[in-house]
């Protein structure tokens, strides 16, 4: 059998889950299933991102040690996935004791290819986004409030010592990866924005934080946490063994063909991951595929508009089936799609009941006469 290897992104838990999440669960889910009915040996790794300033400031705010939280969410992740009945070979969690080691070892990797360097960072940083801005990439808003252009994440200032990683030495390399494998990033509209914005040129990327400590120490330099996205990325490598590059495991599904991930994680997963991976002489994935944003009647869901759908409320209203099916089929792949409660009743009575419903009942009494 063919081997193939997807992943989800892995979730932050430091909230629990919303419907966005059960979306990217049941459509890798849904390629997953089809590729084993095509023949294919598939592996499918999924899981949360328990590290970074996001999670270690939300358990400040509810009073418990950062560790308990991430336990605490990371568990009502994998229950919705099970609840949603998700394929899953492994559900990975980036405090697992192999991750952690191959998080060290690629970043080692990455040193002793003379990528990684000691200087100080000052500039924009979102700790909603885990995320460093320059300051075109943010606005200010007429409250003076400064947030990120992209997402409307608050923003702050932040001055430290931190490891660089040579991102502007791959710049011309990413572009002729893109170039010979115009497959790499889909869809295209998403592969368009990744080439222009490495075209305009790369800054070196900061990789490490010394304000906290919860997160993946940098080897021999305790005293630097690794950037949440050097550790995250990473998992996609211990899912298969990482770095025990000479395992059965290993060798049989990597490189991945396919990462499946939400259109605002795309220059994560499509500039500084395969930069990484360069620099770590270890071979890119086949595939990163940016899906669209779910929305409430055309509205991005936001707690503080209230307009948040709970995805278990959605499975023991309507059943597990019949919301994956309204997902799959309302939600263009690739594009925002939009949930409404009229519209999974419409396609459930007019798809599954009316259509299909009839279809099974007419063709089961034409089998028994």
């Amino acid at each position: 059998m063919r081997p193939y290897y997807v992943t989800t992104a892995i979730t932050y838990p430091n909230g629990t889950p919303h419907v966005g999440h059960a979306y990217e669960y049941i459509a890798t889910d849904a390629i997953a299933r089809f590729k084993r009915l095509d023949g294919f040996d598939v592996r499918f790794l999924t899981g949360t991102d328990e590290h970074g300033l996001k999670m270690a400031e939300t358990a400040t705010a509810e009073g418990l040690p950062t560790a308990q939280l991430a336990r605490r969410n990371s568990d009502m992740f994998q229950r919705l996935q099970e609840k949603l009945d998700i394929s899953f070979d492994r559900f990975i969690r980036t405090t697992d004791p192999d991750h952690l080691n191959a998080a060290k070892v690629i970043w080692q990797r990455m040193v002793d290819a003379d990528d990684i360097y000691l200087g100080t960072y000052a500039g924009w940083y979102s700790v909603r986004d885990e995320n460093y801005l320059s300051e075109d990439e943010t606005k200010l808003l007429e409250d003076g409030t400064r947030v990120a252009a992209g997402t409307g994440a608050p923003v702050t200032w932040t001055e430290e010592p931190t490891y660089f990683f040579r991102l502007s030495a791959y710049a011309d390399k990413l572009l002729a990866h893109y170039e010979a494998h115009p497959e790499f990033i889909r869809p295209d509209v998403r592969r368009n924005e990744v080439v222009s914005f490495v075209s305009r040129g790369l800054r070196d990327l900061s990789i490490s934080r010394t304000s906290f400590d919860w997160g993946v120490p940098v080897p021999d330099h305790p005293d630097h946490i690794m950037y949440v996205w050097v550790d995250a990325l990473t998992n996609y490598l211990t899912g298969v063994g990482f770095p025990e590059t000479d395992s059965e495991l290993f060798r049989r599904y990597w490189p991945a063909d396919l990462h499946m991930i939400g259109k605002d994680i795309i220059r994560f997963h499509t500039v500084y991951w395969p930069a990484f991976l360069m620099s770590a002489g270890i071979e890119l994935p086949r595939r990163v595929f940016a899906h669209g944003h779910l929305l409430n009647r055309g509205e991005k869901m936001s707690k503080s508009v209230g307009n948040v759908i709970d995805p278990v409320e959605l499975i023991d209203k309507y059943g597990v089936d019949q919301v994956r099916y309204f997902m799959l089929r309302e939600v263009p792949f690739g594009q925002d799609g939009s949930y409404s409660e009229e519209a999974i009743v419409t396609r459930i009575n007019a798809d599954l009941a009316n259509e299909l419903g009839n279809l099974a009942q007419r063709s089961l009494s034409m089998v028994a006469k």
